[in-house]
């Protein structure tokens, strides 16, 4: 696993389009999102790269600005793939707030760019700006509620698959 370098988000322009795709800054206002970008940093990772490993301490929310990112966990020696994510999407963020280890892997699936809330910049903003913290937390519960049901249809696929 490489060692990873950010890079501050310099050209906010870039976000701007996938800025409703990101489901944990819904509900926020422009002057929010402004101080939101002045947090985020990007870093990239090249086909194959592995971003974390399943049991790896999280250390960051990652948003998806251009490629793919599959997570899969391995459990018993079986390999479990979990979901795909594409532009828009954000990963990590369960196990930063749940301070959990990671529960999965995650990969790049073709050369990708990474925005980066760290946890730093997390709990900064916890300090700060106690309305954005609440409105990104409550979006990350729900977020983390809709995949956890998607979580049991893939639970489900791969118990039929094993029956057979």
């Amino acid at each position: 696993m490489k060692k990873e370098i950010f890079y501050p988000l310099i050209d906010i322009d870039k976000v701007v389009p996938i800025i409703n795709r990101i489901s944990i800054f819904g509900g926020l206002n422009d002057l929010q999102l402004y101080r939101i970008f002045g947090v985020l940093n990007s870093v990239y990772y090249k086909k194959d790269e592995i971003i974390f490993k399943q049991g790896d301490s999280p250390s960051n929310i990652y948003i998806i600005n251009s490629g793919k990112v599959k997570l899969y966990f391995e459990k018993e020696n079986e390999i479990f793939e979990l979901i795909e994510f594409g532009v828009g999407s954000c990963f990590g963020e369960t196990a930063l707030i749940g301070i959990q280890p990671q529960s999965a892997t995650a990969i790049a699936t073709e050369d990708v760019e990474l925005l980066i809330i760290s946890k730093k910049a997390l709990m900064k903003l916890a300090k700060e700006d106690k309305d954005i913290f609440s409105r990104v937390i409550l979006n990350i519960a729900r977020e983390t509620c809709r995949r956890l049901s998607q979580a049991e249809n893939v639970e489900l696929h791969y118990f039929l698959k094993k029956k057979k």
